[in-house]
C-alpha cells in the first residue's frame, strides 16, 4: 500500500511539470494569437504543505487559475489552499474527482448537494458541478437544486429537487457552478450541429427545409 502511495504521488509530480510546460505553451498562443489562453494548473498533491508548494510555484509560472481535486484532497487541504489563493490573486477551480465513487452508490453514497454545500463551506471559486447530460449528469430538477445551493443565498424547502429545508447562507460566499468543455464525441457532435443550425438561420437559410444539408 506504502508503495502504491509513492507511485501515485511520483505520478502527481510527473503531471504538475508538464502542466508547468503547458501553461508556459498557452502564454505564447495568448502572445500569438490576441486570444486568451488558460489552463487550470492542478495543484492537488499527497501534503497540504506539497499543495501550497506546487501553487507557489504555478504562480510565479504565471499561472492565475489553480485547480484542486477537493474529495481527494481532502476538506482541511481545500480551505488552506482557498485562504493561499484569496491571498496572493488566484482563481480556484474545484474538480471532482472521485466523485462517482461516493455519489453514485444509491444503497450507501452521499448525494452531490450534500459535497455541494461542503464545498461552499470549504470554499472555492467555481466547481465542476456538472449538468443535465454529460458525464456528470443529473436530472434536471435535482442538477438546479444543487446548482442553487452553491450559489443563492437564500434556498427554500423544494422536494421536488431535492432540497429538504430551507438553506439560508446568510453572508457565506458562493460558488459559481461550471461545466467543462467535455470531449465526449456524442455531446461534442450535437454542439457542432447546434451551433450550424443557429449560424444558418442568422443567415437567412432554411433551417426546416435545408437541415440536413447544413448539419453535413
Amino acid at each position: 500500500m506504502k508503495n502504491w502511495l509513492i507511485n501515485f504521488i511520483n505520478i502527481l509530480d510527473y503531471l504538475f511539470i508538464i502542466r508547468s510546460f503547458e501553461n508556459q505553451f498557452y502564454n505564447g498562443k495568448t502572445s500569438e494569437t490576441g486570444e486568451i489562453k488558460g489552463h487550470y494548473l492542478n495543484a492537488t498533491a499527497g501534503t497540504c504543505e506539497e499543495i501550497i508548494k506546487r501553487t507557489v510555484c504555478a504562480r510565479e509560472l504565471g499561472v492565475s487559475i489553480i485547480m484542486h481535486n477537493y474529495l481527494t484532497g481532502g476538506f482541511t487541504a481545500n480551505t488552506s489552499l482557498a485562504h493561499y489563493c484569496q491571498d496572493n490573486g488566484l482563481l480556484l477551480h474545484i474538480n471532482l474527482a472521485m466523485h462517482a465513487v461516493i455519489k453514485r452508490q444509491k444503497n450507501h453514497g452521499m448525494n452531490f448537494r450534500v459535497l455541494a454545500k461542503a464545498l461552499r463551506m470549504s470554499d472555492g471559486d467555481h466547481i465542476h458541478a456538472g449538468t443535465v447530460v454529460g458525464k456528470l449528469e443529473e436530472e434536471k430538477d435535482i442538477t438546479l437544486g444543487f446548482v442553487d445551493l452553491l450559489h443563492d443565498d437564500f434556498i427554500g424547502k423544494d422536494r421536488s429537487r431535492d432540497i429538504y429545508f430551507t438553506q439560508d447562507w446568510v453572508s457565506m460566499l458562493g460558488v459559481l457552478p461550471v461545466s467543462s468543455g467535455g470531449n465526449a464525441p456524442g455531446a461534442v457532435a450535437d454542439r457542432v450541429a447546434l451551433k450550424a443550425c443557429v449560424q444558418a438561420q442568422n443567415e437567412g437559410h432554411n433551417v426546416a427545409r435545408e437541415g440536413n444539408e447544413i448539419i453535413r
